[in-house]
């Protein structure tokens, strides 16, 4: 009795890949420069990274988590002249010589910035996973000046999730940075 060796199609697709003819040469790295944390940064990045990416891996900084990769849990919220945005979400080449603020760069040598105060005073997170992202979109909140009472600041804040159910702490914790 013969045995047939039975071939699966995804190792028969694989032995025709070589035929395809010579391999496309990869883009050249750009070089992309930043205002990060107050300090100026040069990065020689791909083209598709991300500002999530670009953050860790490039710069080392390591305080923006990534979260969902898809911009639904405000994980990797960061500022961007100011302004908070989700930064798995956009590529690093699109903010190139724009001022980027992680949580690293929120404290200063005077101590702490007062929202991290307020986030300690208020025990506004458990695990830690997302305070990260809370903070910075809590900063960016309150440089839109939007934000004047609870439900404003929990509408505001609706795109930063906490697994942990810390919500309550963190709103507290935001309106009373925002009445100092």
């Amino acid at each position: 009795m013969s045995v047939k060796t039975l071939t699966p199609p995804a190792v028969q697709l694989a032995a025709k890949a070589d035929t395809r003819g010579p391999a496309r040469p990869m883009p050249k790295p750009g070089m992309v420069t930043f205002r990060i944390n107050g300090e100026s940064k040069t990065l020689s990045i791909a083209p598709w990274t991300t500002l999530l990416d670009a953050l860790r891996e490039y710069a080392n900084l390591t305080g923006t988590k990534k979260g969902c990769d898809h911009g639904q849990c405000g994980a990797c919220t960061v500022l961007v002249n100011g302004t908070r945005i989700n930064s798995c979400l956009t590529l690093a080449v699109m903010h190139d010589d724009h001022e980027i603020t992680t949580i690293e760069g929120l404290a200063n040598e005077g101590g702490l910035h007062p929202l991290q105060t307020a986030f300690i005073n208020h025990d506004a997170f458990q695990c830690g996973y997302c305070t990260p992202g809370q903070i910075c979109s809590a900063v960016g909140l309150m440089n839109e000046g939007q934000a004047k009472t609870e439900a404003d600041v929990r509408e505001l804040m609706s795109g930063n999730i906490c697994r942990c159910g810390a919500y309550p702490h963190i709103v507290d914790a935001v309106m009373e940075a925002i009445k100092k």
